[in-house]
């Protein structure tokens, strides 16, 4: 049986945010089964905001979640650490407007985490069965989710770039490592729209040092990319972060073409506008899985669990 999943200890993480470029401490804490993911906005009020698409409050150039007022921005690649490795329950305290930027992928998220080990909950892990296909779209841009008897995501990036004409890459949990091969993919940005972004109040703590930065000539960051595809691995790292947002893992076939996170919202919030495209599900029931043509997703376990 696949079982939930929490932090073994707290875990503290500083840093600056990406788009406010404000010092930001997040305390990472363990939490009970059946509670969920929260977060809590420490030194605001200190109101709970749990995992739900409804409580998105803007999705540019990043996905925010907030309530009464209380936000919270960037929370993609820490919620793509907590999908990829498997955890279902966790308190997030938020010292600061937006989680920190770090060097701009889920891996210092990742070591951090793996570095005090998971506990295993004893209660089964809860997943959303998608039933029926699912897509939102604007312009020549979609982002989908179709019924498939595993969990893989696939992203496509296209810009009007020679570094960036077309980059495709599917990930599937049961081949791949999330750990490396996905979580030390950096955020990326191109250098004419800096300017841009800075007068609009975004990328306020963006740097070489948390941004993978994409001039005329190429990327400029001296040690280059980490992978030659590291655009679209970070589209997958965002996508898994947004998908996150729903609360609980799920089973069914992402597809992202050109998506961002203002699409994925779209996504998640057709997704459970009609109960009929997706079933509640536990792992506590393998029969159920094997009747209706799925497979539970596999983690592979961490070491330090």
């Amino acid at each position: 049986m696949n079982f939930q999943r929490t932090v073994k200890d707290k875990i503290k993480i500083k840093g600056i945010g990406l788009h406010t470029g404000a010092k930001s401490q997040i305390k990472i804490i363990p939490a009970k089964a059946d509670t969920g993911i929260s977060f809590i906005r420490a030194d605001n009020g200190k109101e709970k905001i749990p995992l739900h698409p409804e409580l998105v409050v803007s999705t540019t150039n990043n996905s925010a979640i907030g309530v009464n007022g209380q936000k919270i921005l960037t929370v993609e690649h820490l919620l793509a650490s907590f999908y990829g490795l498997g955890i279902d329950n966790a308190i997030i305290e938020v010292y600061g407007p937006e989680i920190p930027i770090l060097d701009g992928s889920a891996k210092q998220f990742v070591d951090a985490i793996l570095e005090v080990g998971l506990e295993t909950l004893e209660k089964p892990k809860k997943f959303i069965l998608v039933k029926k296909p699912v897509r939102v779209e604007e312009g020549d841009r979609y982002a989908g989710i179709d019924p498939s008897p595993d969990f893989r995501v696939e992203c496509i990036v296209s810009y009007p770039h020679p570094l960036l004409k077309y980059q495709r890459r599917e990930f599937r949990f049961d081949g791949e490592d999330f750990e490396k091969e996905i979580s030390p993919a950096r955020t990326f940005g191109f250098l004419n729209e800096v300017e841009n972004l800075r007068k609009n109040g975004l990328a306020q703590g963006g740097s070489i040092e948390n941004v993978v930065v994409i001039g005329e000539e190429g990327v400029i960051n001296p040690d280059g990319l980490r992978f030659k595809d590291e655009p679209v691995r970070h589209k997958i790292l965002d996508s898994l972060g947004d998908l996150m947002i729903l609360g609980t893992h799920i089973i069914g076939e992402y597809r992202g073409y050109k998506a961002g996170h203002k699409l994925n919202h779209g996504l998640l919030l057709k997704l459970l506008s009609n109960p009929e495209n997706y079933q509640m599900i536990s792992a506590e029931h393998p029969q159920l899985a094997k009747e209706n043509g799925f497979k539970i997703p596999r983690w592979l376990t961490p070491k330090s669990i």
